[in-house]
């Protein structure tokens, strides 16, 4: 027998709560493909403007994305996040790429300020390691993601045609649509996300404002 979902209809075309659960689950499958994408299409153009000397990432912030989003994933996987997770993944693995990147491309020769907030994201990230509560070390590791944005801050707003609008706005968009494809919502699986949504169209908006509208 099909448990059946009361919609007010007749029992003949009452619609069975497994048909639901699959549709359900399809479209955060699909939504999560979306992220997937928009990501894919986010960091190619960020690669690309690299590999042409016109963007020069900050590379503390772009490893410490990597650590911190490779972390998250692990920690969305195991609560339940499903589809929504895989942006999460994809992010660290391009994060990653880029940083090593960065470090080939850009100065090496750090501002004080940079080390601040260098050292500021690895005590967050130690108090993300000794928490034994989750709910905790995801604020920890969030708060840790936060600051590791400060390096990239700094140097947009002084060297603003060294980075990428679109880059940004993109996977601030992306961010949008993994939450939406999220199987299961806690503050362990969505906080992490929603908070680079903000960074992330924090930072375009700046780096737009500072090159006076130019959205590339």
């Amino acid at each position: 027998m099909y448990d059946y979902v009361d919609l007010g209809l007749p029992s003949s075309i009452a619609i069975p709560k497994a048909a639901r659960t699959m549709h359900y689950v399809e479209i955060k499958t699909i939504l999560g493909a979306v992220a997937i994408v928009i990501a894919l299409i986010a960091y190619a153009t960020y690669l690309n403007g690299i590999s042409s000397g016109s963007t020069k990432p900050h590379a503390f912030s772009w490893l410490l994305w990597a650590l911190l989003t490779g972390t998250a994933f692990a920690a969305q996987v195991v609560k339940g996040g499903g589809a929504g997770a895989w942006a999460t993944g994809a992010s660290s693995v391009a994060c990653a790429a880029i940083g090593i990147l960065a470090l080939r491309v850009s100065d090496r020769r750090f501002h004080a300020l940079d080390w601040a907030f260098l050292c500021g994201s690895l005590l967050a990230l130690l108090l993300w390691f000794v928490a034994k509560n989750v709910t905790l070390s995801v604020i920890a590791l969030t708060a840790t993601d936060v600051l590791g944005y400060g390096p990239t801050l700094r140097k947009g707003w002084l060297k603003p045609n060294e980075d990428m609008v679109l880059p940004f706005a993109l996977n601030s968009t992306k961010y949008v649509v993994a939450i939406i494809a999220l199987q299961s919502y806690s503050l362990e699986t969505w906080l992490y996300p929603g908070s680079l949504i903000v960074m992330n169209g924090a930072v375009a908006l700046m780096l737009w404002a500072r090159r006076g509208g130019v959205t590339i």
